[in-house]
């Protein structure tokens, strides 16, 4: 069976499995702790990030690398469209969203954590033991303010990003305004990239996370709220119910706030 290196709220581990469950692949999901995890996946692979997809003995790391490798060995369900300008288009929205939605997303989401202890807490996997939630929860938001300066995320960066992310909405809202897929009438690496990738900004309905309940639907008021986008965020939740297994088992419950805040 494929195995997939992940973490639970990696938008690149999330276009994985929507990639795997689009094609009807059967895949174990390896969570990979942050820290010593990664030491262990570099001794594996070379390089500690998820996702990494094992096949057999084979490692492919890189989600637009695993991409291609799963449409050339399990060739079913194809990602890449046969007519050459179709599949060159869909390559290129494909990187497109990789460098515009999943960086600028996870500055977002960012800012979001750093201002809301709670959210903070709520967005940690279910099954993450009360001790380590606390812990979680109790880190000072000023703390992480400095932490965010340190790694680039200024309150400039981040509101920049937010700015340059409701634009790429309004272009995908209004690519699909009479198209069901982004590049006509069948869908493509480029639909399941997006998708995956948009994670962040509000989650999907069904029981898709390891997260709590109260979490699906919600995100980033000031983009999941805006009812501008409202047609992109039905359309993707309309992609995951045709294509994206739920999670096995009965759906989780928890307690989470209702939005995310940025001031």
């Amino acid at each position: 069976m494929l195995e997939l290196y992940q973490w639970e709220l990696s938008q690149y581990s999330e276009k994985v499995r929507l990639i795997l469950d689009y094609k009807g692949l059967e895949y174990r999901k390896i969570a990979v702790t942050p820290g010593i995890g990664q030491v262990e996946l570099f001794h594996l692979t070379g390089q500690k990030q998820v996702p990494v997809l094992k096949d057999g003995h084979r490692y492919i790391v890189d989600s637009t690398e695993i991409a291609k490798y799963l449409d050339s060995e399990y060739p079913e369900n194809p990602l890449l469209p046969k007519d050459p300008k179709k599949r060159a288009a869909a390559l290129l929205m494909e990187d497109w969203a990789d460098e515009s939605i999943g960086v600028k997303a996870r500055k977002a989401l960012f800012a979001a954590i750093s201002q809301d202890q709670n959210f903070r807490k709520s967005l940690l996997p279910v099954s993450t033991p009360d001790i380590l939630k606390t812990m979680v929860e109790g880190v000072p938001t000023d703390f992480l303010n400095v932490l965010g300066l340190g790694v680039g995320f200024s309150p400039d960066v981040i509101n920049s990003a937010i700015a340059s992310l409701r634009q790429d909405l309004e272009i995908l809202t209004e690519l699909l305004s009479d198209s069901p897929y982004l590049l006509g009438d069948e869908p493509t690496i480029a639909d399941l990239t997006v998708a995956g990738l948009s994670i962040l900004l509000k989650f999907p309905q069904g029981p898709y996370l390891d997260l709590p309940e109260s979490l699906r639907g919600k995100g980033l008021p000031i983009l999941a709220d805006n009812p501008d986008y409202e047609p992109f965020f039905t359309w993707r939740d309309r992609l995951y119910a045709q294509f994206r297994k739920p999670l096995s088992g009965k759906p989780h419950a928890g307690s989470a706030p209702t939005s995310i805040q940025i001031d």
